[in-house]
């Protein structure tokens, strides 16, 4: 059997990027160690949110210059709305503040497990792409709402591996699975629950374009060096999937064949 074929680059709306990981710039133990971390990640996006840029003339004016000095694309998030208005007005702001029309939508559901509200995230996107936003959605692998999603406009898809922060990785894996089935064409990037970099791996050995992640990195014992083996298991991951991988067995198969080697079928050697 051929093997997959991969595209060395993520393409995203038209831009590409050479590495597959999105990171996240909350929770770091100071500026310094998220400048280190990104660079180590070899991450081309970050993502930012707009809740913590709103005290830009206080402290998080330094956090906007240490992002400008890294010079990377910039993903604004809804994080922390609740309902599609508040979402889509969080998004408008981000756009004049940062100068992008690129969005990292999230509209919460639930506060214990942070799932996404599939209904309103699909009202907002709708809403939001009429207004000329390019709209990466937090979504489930549900693959009644990615279908609403992407007929709303999104181009890209980024369901969960598991809930925000939980560290959990791949919880479902055969969906996750079936939703890369499924949309063969789309962009699809693991969004949350990714701990360590076996999780992120395994994301892009299914098939995934590439994993957002913050927490498992911004808590890490040394950020810069789990970042920068992230960055490693994400690229090893999109090379193994490109490389073909043999598919699981019930049985054992060897791995030298018995045909042809010395004393196959005398049954002893005397």
């Amino acid at each position: 059997m051929n093997a997959p074929m991969a595209d060395p680059m993520l393409t995203l709306y038209g831009e590409s990027f050479a590495s597959r990981l999105l990171l996240g710039t909350a929770g770091y133990p100071s500026p310094d160690i998220l400048a280190r971390a990104a660079k180590a990640s070899g991450a081309e996006i970050l993502t930012v949110s707009l809740r913590r840029e709103s005290a830009r003339q206080r402290t998080g004016q330094g956090f906007w210059q240490l992002v400008e000095e890294l010079d990377l694309k910039l993903l604004p998030n809804t994080a922390g709305c609740h309902s599609p208005k508040e979402a889509i007005a969080t998004a408008q702001m981000a756009r004049e503040l940062f100068g992008t029309d690129w969005i990292k939508l999230e509209v919460i559901g639930n506060d214990d497990t942070l799932q996404p509200d599939l209904f309103g995230l699909v009202e907002a996107a709708k809403a939001l792409s009429e207004e000329g936003f390019k709209i990466l959605p937090y979504c489930t692998e549900d693959l009644s709402a990615a279908e609403r999603l992407v007929a709303a406009g999104c181009e890209v898809l980024m369901p969960w591996g598991s809930p925000i922060g939980s560290a959990c990785g791949l919880s479902n894996r055969p969906g996750l699975k079936a939703l890369r089935a499924y949309f063969p064409d789309i962009p699809l990037i693991v969004d949350a629950g990714i701990g360590a970099p076996s999780h992120a791996a395994e994301a892009m050995e299914l098939g995934y374009d590439g994993v957002l992640l913050n927490t498992a990195v911004a808590k890490a014992g040394d950020p810069v060096a789990m970042a920068a083996a992230f960055g490693k298991a994400i690229e090893a991951g999109h090379q193994a999937f490109a490389a073909g991988l043999m598919e699981p067995q019930d049985m054992a198969s060897p791995s030298t064949p018995m045909a042809g080697t010395p004393f196959a079928g005398s049954g002893r050697v005397s």
